[in-house]
């Protein structure tokens, strides 16, 4: 999925130069993650991936990961290596999907790991088989996708919000000036600048 707009990580990254990143908690601590330069996928700064796991702290054990615009696959791997017991893993750019699978198996945890090449806004309308344990969804979609595709990213969000079991949490990434209170349910979000971005958490 397109990362225009995003930050990186990896600015000196050229598409069709490979890239490691690192896993940077938990047991796979460390661990390279293979990244390909290409700007479609561009990954979450590591100070901000970082306070996201810091924030959802212990509670991530034993939960299910779904990481809607997965990109290089950097947070549900991360979130995995913290205690997520298996993640779901969406990504429409399908050479990145396959290198999410790779990446998978070289981490030795493909078999707790699916990866399904689609649209984000699309499979989440027919979803099916997710696990009835609470879920952390990563959702870290193009920036541009709030202004451009309003509507849609407010639906998506508040369908995780509803369907999630009890005790999961929800995750946005988005861009510093937007207003979680426009988001429909009148929700407390745990809404934290980091420029330019932004992080809300919603625990159910």
């Amino acid at each position: 999925m397109s990362r225009r707009g995003r930050t990186s990580e990896v600015k000196s990254a050229k598409p069709g130069t490979s890239v490691d990143l690192r896993i940077i908690g938990g047991r796979l601590r460390g661990r390279k993650i293979e990244y390909s330069g290409d700007p479609r996928t561009r990954p979450m700064k590591d100070r901000v991936r970082e306070a996201l796991f810091n924030l959802i702290g212990p509670s991530i054990q034993g939960m299910h990961a779904i990481d809607l615009f997965a990109g290089t696959g950097a947070l549900a791997f991360e979130a995995i290596s913290r205690g997520a017991i298996g993640a779901t893993m969406i990504e429409q750019h399908f050479p990145s999907a396959d290198l999410i699978r790779r990446n998978g198996e070289q981490l030795e945890i493909a078999a707790i790991c699916e990866v399904i090449g689609a649209d984000a806004f699309c499979w989440w309308k027919r979803r099916t088989n997710l696990p009835a344990t609470p879920w952390v969804v990563l959702c870290s979609p193009p920036f541009d996708f709030f202004e451009s595709r309003t509507n849609d990213m407010a639906e998506l969000i508040s369908g995780c919000v509803e369907a999630a079991p009890a005790g999961s949490v929800v995750v946005v990434e988005s861009p510093e000036a937007f207003d979680f209170a426009t988001l429909p349910g009148n929700l407390e979000w745990d809404s934290r600048a980091y420029q330019p971005a932004r992080l809300a958490i919603y625990r159910k």
